[in-house]
């Protein structure tokens, strides 16, 4: 496993960690004890970061992670993410008053006295401009019931404006090989504020795994079947915002690029770790050889420029006319 600083907290995290939305719901079905198991594999690795959210299976992602920290003895950072409980989820809601609810919930939860990592959960764009929310987590720090806060966006433009608040540590946004705006301009100004990035959907929701076909079937409950047009939060967050059988083309386009014994999934892994900007990615697993093969993309060596370069020329001329102008 490879490690690198994430913003000015001084940590050192796992290149790649664990991104636990698919043990807490909206992926289909899920197994408590297949899906601690694909955590302590991923511990196993080496990964000592994972990212939550409180609404992830309603609290039962960071359930799960609190019997994980009991049943390890290494140093595990957890970074959660508070704001998508509100219905209706609006600006307004993002008060002190709620977001001290929230983090009492999650601090519950994970059965601990601080977060390690508190973000803000993809607010609508109005809350970057209201300082105030930045202040109320800046309480919270001082309270102890925060150690660091971050944000996690939709939208590049976003990000470019919650990192001018100076105690913002590290910004969640999505960046894969069908999503690589954040590359554009956003990477070297954090970059240059010594921000973190946490690189999300980093398979486009499994299309980059390799797997699926046009006749895969999901399940009623999984977000890749209900959320394709956004119907349920935003569409950028189920394959990326691609079209279905688009994405389907394009893997089948990427696979000759693919080196001899990688599989697609750590191709796509150790393409987003080519950018130095980007301080980890957080795949999901439901099952331990998921977690192992995640995991070991961290040791894959350098893809070479001139893939690099086909895999440029590649998004340019399919991907970035659907995708890029959005976020």
């Amino acid at each position: 496993m490879q490690y690198r600083k994430l913003g000015r907290t001084g940590w050192e995290i796992s290149t790649v960690s664990f991104g636990a939305w698919a043990i807490g719901g909206t992926w289909g079905v899920v197994d408590d004890k297949e899906s601690l198991a694909a955590l302590h594999k991923a511990v196993d690795m080496g990964v000592n970061f994972i990212d939550t959210a409180d609404v992830y299976g309603d609290g039962r992602s960071e359930r799960l992670i609190a019997r994980l920290k009991k049943e390890r003895r290494e140093e595990i950072l957890v970074a959660t993410k508070a704001g998508r409980r509100l219905n209706p989820h609006l600006a307004e809601g993002y008060n002190r008053a709620n977001l001290i609810a929230f983090v009492e919930r999650s601090l519950n939860n994970l059965e601990t006295e601080t977060i390690d990592l508190l973000q803000l959960h993809c607010p609508p764009t109005e809350v970057y401009y209201r300082p105030e929310v930045f202040g109320a987590l800046d309480d919270m720090v001082r309270a102890g019931k925060l150690r660091y806060y971050g944000v996690s966006v939709e939208k590049v433009e976003e990000a470019l404006k919650a990192i001018e608040y100076p105690n913002v540590q590290s910004v969640q946004i999505i960046f894969n090989l069908f999503r690589q705006r954040p590359a554009d301009l956003f990477f070297r100004v954090a970059r240059e504020r010594k921000v973190g990035i946490l690189a999300r959907v980093p398979l486009s929701s499994g299309i980059l795994t390799g797997k699926m076909t046009r006749g895969t079937q999901f399940h009623a409950d999984d977000h890749r079947r209900f959320n394709r047009s956004g119907e349920a939060f935003d569409k950028g967050e189920t394959f990326s915002g691609v079209d279905f059988d688009l994405s389907l083309q394009v893997v089948e386009e990427l696979r000759p690029l693919v080196p001899a014994g990688w599989s697609m999934a750590q191709f796509a892994l150790r393409w987003i770790l080519m950018s130095e900007a980007v301080t980890c990615t957080i795949p999901g697993a439901k099952r331990p050889a998921q977690a192992a093969e995640n995991a070991a993309a961290a040791d894959l060596p350098p893809i070479p420029e001139r893939t690099i370069t086909r895999i440029r020329e590649l998004y340019q001329r399919l991907i970035q006319p659907q995708v890029h102008h959005l976020w």
